[in-house]
């Protein structure tokens, strides 16, 4: 970062007192608390003993300078990494607060201040510890191949039972190489702690979450801290949070968690962005309006198959002027997904893909939260199912909290509004901020955290761009 014209003294090396430089190197060491490399910033140089005063001075300012700014901001720049990046970020006047530390001789204590005031932030830090703690213990690897199922024998299942043992979670002696009962009921509690379909067998999610040791770990909540890093200060003091990871959403008031959805979210191939943006209004009995992609990938394919489908789900045709086009009179094979002229829409009702409710924050990406006919999908752990928009259980209530603050849309109004079948809107008083994250270490709600599996693998470009040494040129 550069740093020229900062301190004009700089140039005489009379900025730096050897107090503040000892200072500086003991807040360098404890970055690595917050899951950032304190080498990065030049630690070692700052321990040189042949600097000049003025090499020091500047070494000195570009290092506070640095780790104060990937300490408020983040150390990557999110947009590098989600390229739908739109949350704020949380600011400081280095330069005030640098002057300051050296006029006052606190230095030491001058970068903790920028760290996240987040209890998610805090909880990761402190298991970041802990796993340090225990990275000198090595992990019984498991060996990839087929799942296990109940009622296997072979050896990979008494690499799994060695592994369950070590994390406690079958009794010392257990591992009979069968997959038995009490296997298969360590492999299901190991499953819900790590966010997985509890089936009691162990697939490929599975053995990647029992080899997962305390490096994978520690990687993983270093990736979480940095993400935390990039969001601001206030997320809102009514706000929602969707965690993408997590198949998620809560609503948030005044930092507390006031109730959580089951979520369903984009397919691996049809990936739910990350994103900010502000809930607007809420429409129940929705017209589903299908997005062109989606009508010519999903809706063509189907009408080609079975036309019947068309009145039997409620679709609507339109030309592009508008104008209603009888189904019954289209060649839907006449055409292909590069031809196709038609705009689809579905008619409220209980065959229609948004259900009884869509939560409308309008943005370039046309993703929004909303009701599903198929409900049967929440009872799923692993949910990511959809076309990119958030499915999400209880949107009727979700709904009733958004709408709190807004006259005449109580409980009972909206159940109305619901029960008559046409489609309403309801515009909130004031607009509530949603946050679309990604976050795969999360808190358990018992003191704990959760390891989330990595469903859009995200976490690797983060982790790489936390690992690699920034090219700093130090000019004379």
């Amino acid at each position: 970062m550069a740093t020229e014209g900062f301190l004009s003294d700089a140039a005489q090396g009379d900025v730096w007192a050897n107090r503040d430089i000892a200072a500086l190197v003991e807040e360098l060491e404890r970055l690595a608390t917050h899951g950032l490399n304190p080498a990065h910033y030049h630690l070692a140089l700052l321990q040189d003993s042949d600097l000049t005063p003025a090499e020091r001075d500047r070494i000195a300012t570009d290092a506070w300078m640095s780790a104060a700014a990937h300490m408020l901001y983040g150390k990557l720049d999110p947009v590098s990494i989600e390229p739908n990046w739109t949350a704020g970020k949380r600011e400081a006047d280095f330069a005030s607060v640098l002057s300051h530390a050296l006029e006052t001789g606190t230095i030491r204590g001058s970068l903790e201040q920028f760290a996240p005031i987040q209890p998610g932030y805090a909880l990761l830090k402190s298991e970041l510890a802990q796993l340090r703690d225990a990275a000198a213990q090595p992990i019984a690897h498991v060996s990839e191949g087929p799942a296990l199922k109940p009622g296997m024998e072979t050896a990979r299942v008494r690499e799994v039972q060695t592994r369950l043992i070590q994390l406690g979670l079958m009794e010392p002696g257990s591992d009979t190489g069968r997959m038995d009962k009490a296997t298969v009921s360590a492999v299901e509690a190991l499953q819900v702690m790590e966010g997985l379909e509890d089936d009691g067998v162990a697939g490929a999610a599975t053995v990647r979450a029992l080899n997962r040791g305390p490096d994978a770990r520690i990687a993983q909540v270093r990736v979480n801290l940095e993400r935390w890093r990039w969001l601001p200060a206030d997320l809102g003091k009514r706000h929602l949070r969707a965690n993408i990871a997590g198949f998620e959403v809560t609503a948030y008031e005044n930092g507390s968690p006031q109730a959580t959805h089951l979520t369903i979210v984009g397919k691996p191939y049809r990936k739910t962005p990350v994103f900010s943006d502000q809930v607007e209004y809420i429409v129940f009995n929705p017209w589903w309006e299908t997005p062109p992609s989606l009508a010519k990938a999903d809706k063509l394919p189907m009408f080609q198959k079975d036309p019947g489908s068309v009145a039997r789900l409620g679709f609507e045709i339109r030309d592009a002027s508008g104008k209603i086009v009888p189904a019954a009179s289209i060649d839907w094979n006449a055409y292909t997904a590069s031809t196709f002229p038609y705009r689809i829409r579905q008619a409220p009702g209980p065959q229609n893909a948004l259900g009884d409710v869509k939560i409308m924050f309008p943005n370039v990406h046309n993703v929004y939260l909303h009701d599903t006919p198929n409900r049967g999908l929440f009872a799923q752990r692993q949910r990511a199912f959809s076309s990119g928009c958030l499915r999400t259980q209880d949107p009727i209530g979700l709904s009733a909290w958004l709408l709190t603050e807004t006259p005449g849309w109580d409980r009972a109004a909206i159940d109305t509004a619901v029960a008559s079948g046409k489609e309403t809107r309801a515009n909130l008083a004031a607009p509530v901020p949603v946050h679309i994250l990604y976050f795969t270490v999360i808190p358990d709600g018992a003191g704990g955290v959760r390891f989330l599996d990595d469903i859009y693998d995200r976490d690797t470009n983060v982790l790489t761009g936390l690992n690699k040494a920034p090219a700093y040129q130090l000019t004379n």
